[in-house]
């Protein structure tokens, strides 16, 4: 999609999915988003270059999603 490899990390992210995994086990989660320096902290900042990115990527996963008939 953006013309080049990713790089796949594992780091330490994505409470929010641990929360909702709790509720709904059988759901397969990947978490994903923009790059976001110091989280949780004062000087939090996301870094703007990576929104769009995102975005569009979350667009195409959406648009991918198979009908459960």
């Amino acid at each position: 999609m953006f013309g080049t490899l990713q790089n796949i990390v594992v780091i330490h992210a994505g409470l929010e999915c641990g929360l909702f995994k709790d509720a709904y086990p059988h759901w397969d989660m990947v978490p994903f988003g923009p790059t976001i320096c110091f989280p949780h902290s004062p000087d939090e900042k996301v870094k703007i270059n990576t929104v769009e990115p995102f975005y569009q990527l979350l667009l195409r996963v959406l648009e991918n999603i198979p009908n459960k008939d």
